[in-house]
C-alpha cells in the first residue's frame, strides 16, 4: 500500500554549515503552523537529535546505513514517519561524505534509499558565483540524488545574497528557498563533541524561539512544505511489526535507565526495542536519586560524566547501590560515559573523583579524542549479552583514556575490527553480569542487544522473587 509521507532531507556541502540550526528552525516553524513533524537525524548523533526532539515536542529517530541494514532503515522510517505532516531529516557532514571515496553510508545514499528530496544548504561565506559551481557539482556527481532547492547561509547583505541567488538559479535551475544572513548570536553553544545538549542548556525555550524566528524571517516555509509533499508515495505495509511487542505485559521485567544531565545519550529506538519486548522501562538519576530502585537490569548510556563529576561523586549512596547491585549479579549494560561511571575513579583537570567502583579500572580525561568514528567488533569471548561469533557495528567518541586497570575477575569480550576500543585491539570489559563498552550500538542494527538484556533480566527477577518468598516463609 502506498501512502503520502511528506519528507525532505536538509543536507550541506560540509559539516558545520548550519544544518542543525536550520533543521531545528524548520521543525519549530512547522509546529507553529500546526503541522505535525517527525524529525530524523542521519548518522550516529545524540545531541542534534535531542534538539530536534525538543523542537518537535516528540521523539527524534536516527537513520544510518552503517549502523543498520538498509531494510531496517526503511522499516524504521515506515514506522515513525509523519503520516499527516512532514518528516524533516537532518543529514550529516557533506552530502556525499561517507566512509570511503565512493561515499558509502553518506547522506546522499540515505536520500536515494528514502526517495527523499534534498534541500542543499550552502555556506556563502567569502564566495559568490563559486557557490553555483559547487551546487552544480553536486547535481552532476550523482543525478540519482533528488536535489530540489538551495538555502543560502551566512550571506553578507542584500547585494551578496542577490548575486549568489542569481548565479545559482541561472546556472543550476534550482530555486533558492531561503537566504539567511550571518547571525552573530545563534543560541546553540559549541562544546566538544558538538553543541551543548538541551539537557544542559540554560535557556532551551529561548533557543527554540530564536531559531523559529530565523525560519519565519528568512525561509520560504510554504515552498519547502510543497517540496516535502511532492516526495514520491511511500510503500508501507511490508515492514513487520515488532514481533515481540506486548509480550510479557502481565509480568514485565523492569529495566532501569540512568537518564539525567550526566547520562543522556540514548537512541529512542533502543528504549523502544525494550518496550516492544514487554519491558517496563524506568528512568533513574545518578545525580539526584539517593538509592537505586528495584530493577531487573540496568542500562547506563553515554553522556558527559566529566562535566558532572563532582556531583556524581558526592552522591555516594547511589554509587554504593550501583556497586552492590553489580556485585549481587544485576545485569548491567554500560556504554561510553556509563563505562566511566562504573569505574573506580575519573580524573578531570588534575582532580580525582570516585565513581561507582563496579569495575577495577580508572579513567582520566584528555584534551584530544581517544577514539572517534564508526566501529566494528567481533565477539570472541563469553559475556552476559552477546554470543561468540556475533559481529557488532557501532560508533565511539571519547576523550577519556584508561589510567589503570586490574584483572580481578574481569576480561574483555570483543576483538576490534574497526575503531579503537579499550586499547586498539580489545573492547568490552566484563565482570559478573556487567558489560561496559566504549562502542555505542543502535538496537535496529544490533537486535541481539535488547533480546539479551531481556533474557538476563528475567532470571534475575525470578531469583529475587524466590529469595523474597523464602525470606518471608
Amino acid at each position: 500500500m502506498n501512502q503520502q509521507r511528506p519528507r525532505f532531507i536538509m543536507a550541506a556541502l560540509r559539516g558545520g554549515a548550519g544544518k542543525t540550526t536550520l533543521s531545528v528552525a524548520m521543525t519549530v516553524a512547522l509546529r507553529e503552523q500546526g503541522i505535525a513533524v517527525t524529525p530524523f537525524k542521519k548518522g550516529p548523533d545524540y545531541i542534534d537529535a535531542a534538539w530536534l526532539s525538543r523542537a518537535a515536542s516528540g521523539p527524534a529517530f536516527n537513520l544510518d546505513t552503517y549502523l543498520m541494514r538498509p531494510e531496517r532503515v526503511v522499516q524504521s522510517f515506515s514506522r515513525h514517519a509523519a503520516k499527516n505532516g512532514v518528516s524533516v531529516v537532518e543529514g550529516n557532514r557533506g552530502l556525499f561524505d561517507g566512509v570511503n571515496a565512493a561515499g558509502e553510508f553518506s547522506t546522499a545514499e540515505l536520500a536515494k534509499l528514502l526517495h527523499a528530496p534534498v534541500i542543499l544548504i550552502v555556506d556563502c561565506d567569502k564566495v559568490t558565483r563559486t557557490a553555483a559551481a559547487m551546487v552544480l557539482g553536486c547535481l552532476h556527481l550523482d543525478p540519482a540524488v533528488d536535489i530540489r532547492g538551495v538555502i543560502l547561509s551566512r550571506v553578507n547583505g542584500n547585494r551578496h545574497a542577490s548575486v549568489i541567488r542569481r548565479s545559482i538559479e541561472e546556472e543550476t535551475g534550482l530555486p533558492v528557498y531561503g537566504m539567511v544572513p550571518r547571525l552573530p548570536d545563534l543560541p546553540f553553544v559549541q562544546r566538544r563533541p558538538g553543541l551543548v545538549p538541551p539537557a544542559e542548556h540554560a535557556h532551551v525555550r529561548r533557543a527554540l524561539d530564536t531559531v523559529g524566528a530565523i525560519a519565519r524571517d528568512y525561509l520560504d516555509i510554504r515552498s519547502l512544505v510543497e517540496v516535502a509533499q511532492s516526495a514520491p508515495p511511500w510503500k508501507v505495509g511490508a515492514f513487520p511489526k515488532a514481533a515481540t511487542r506486548g509480550r510479557n505485559r502481565g509480568n514485565p521485567v523492569t529495566i532501569g535507565v540512568i537518564s539525567d544531565a550526566a547520562f543522556q545519550f540514548y537512541y529512542t529506538e533502543n528504549l523502544e526495542a525494550l518496550t516492544d519486548r514487554g519491558a517496563r522501562v524506568i528512568r533513574i538519576s545518578a545525580l539526584a536519586d539517593a538509592v537505586l530502585p528495584p530493577v531487573d537490569a540496568l542500562y547506563i548510556g553515554g553522556g558527559f560524566p566529566e562535566s558532572h563529576a563532582e556531583k556524581l561523586a558526592a552522591n555516594e549512596s547511589f554509587r554504593l547501590c550501583v556497586k552492590q547491585a553489580a556485585e549481587d549479579g544485576l545485569p548491567v549494560y554500560a556504554e561510553g560515559g556509563g563505562f566511566i561511571y562504573l569505574s573506580e575513579s575519573l580524573t578531570v583537570g588534575g582532580r580525582c573523583y570516585p565513581m561507582a567502583g563496579a569495575l577495577p579500572v580508572t579513567f582520566g580525561m584528555e584534551d584530544r579524542p581517544q577514539g572517534h568514528g564508526y566501529t566494528a567488533l567481533a565477539v570472541d569471548r563469553e559475556n552476559p549479552f552477546f554470543s561468540p561469533g556475533t559481529r557488532i557495528t557501532g560508533h565511539e567518541f571519547r576523550y577519556c583514556r584508561i589510567l589503570s586497570r586490574r584483572e580481578e575477575g574481569t576480561h574483555t569480550a570483543f576483538r576490534v575490527l574497526k575503531g579503537t576500543g579499550i586499547d586498539g585491539q580489545r573492547e568490552g570489559l566484563c565482570r559478573k553480569n556487567v558489560l561496559a563498552v566504549f562502542t555505542h550500538i543502535h538496537a535496529l542494527g544490533t537486535p541481539e542487544w535488547a533480546d539479551a538484556l531481556m533474557a538476563g533480566a528475567k532470571p534475575y527477577r525470578d531469583e529475587n522473587k524466590k529469595d523474597e518468598i523464602l525470606s518471608t516463609s
